[in-house]
């Protein structure tokens, strides 16, 4: 299978001039296409800065990350930003979605930016908020969705490019019970259809779903094991 994230002896120290901090140290990781992974720790473990660098939002790091067979650290900023527009696709607790904008020019806004054509991309867009099932919500604010609703729209725009990878930050945090599963759920279903799929969680229950856990402590992997479907 197709390597979409190899890092060798990833480190990664954070300098704050009285003392140093050793984010990540010696990570060496491989997923493959259309794995479904879980990133799991406490805080300070080391996951939230690996998500920052797995999303080329930070490249100050030692060692290797080649996303989908590009050297990450050889990228200037606007080739990284090209990037993330095009190989990744984003979900984040918070949603991160524009106020005042529909849910239809949400999801435009990654193809926008790749150049599509307008008529095309609304198509799109469209196409892709019937998939997560707000066919009917195409024209609704922010403020009028509830949270899953809004985590939906998140997960329609993170597709819209077609990404190698969609990264998911804590995406259920903001929800409830209820609403968390049918997240899950929907990214369980995009991995059936071959989205290699990463989610950062804190629950066991979240990454339950997943076929794979790997777990962070104090910068390191300590655990990197298969789903036994059932358990966690």
């Amino acid at each position: 299978m197709k390597e979409i994230i190899k890092i060798e002896n990833l480190n990664k120290t954070y300098d704050t001039g009285a003392i140093q901090v050793h984010a990540l140290r010696g990570i060496n990781l491989t997923i493959h296409e259309g794995e479904y992974v879980a990133i799991m720790g406490q805080s300070g473990s080391g996951k939230s800065t690996l998500m920052n660098i797995l999303g080329c939002m930070d490249r100050q790091f030692s060692g290797t990350y080649e996303l989908d067979g590009i050297s990450i650290a050889q990228q200037s900023e606007n080739q990284l930003s090209a990037i993330r527009n095009q190989k990744i696709g984003f979900v984040f607790q918070a949603f991160q979605l524009i106020p005042r904008t529909s849910a239809l020019k949400n999801v435009e806004i990654p193809m926008i930016y790749a150049g599509m054509k307008a008529d095309a991309r609304k198509a799109k867009a469209a196409a892709l908020l019937e998939k997560v099932g707000l066919g009917q919500r195409i024209h609704h604010m922010p403020n009028e969705l509830s949270g899953g609703q809004k985590q939906r729209v998140a997960i329609a725009r993170a597709l819209a490019n077609d990404p190698a990878i969609i990264l998911a930050d804590e995406p259920t945090g903001n929800l409830d019970t209820k609403a968390s599963y049918e997240i899950m759920e929907f990214f369980t279903n995009l991995n059936k259809e071959g989205a290699t799929v990463v989610v950062v969680t804190h629950e066991e229950e979240i990454a339950a779903y997943t076929d794979r856990i790997i777990r962070f402590q104090d910068g390191q992997i300590i655990s990197d094991k298969k789903v036994v479907k059932g358990s966690c």
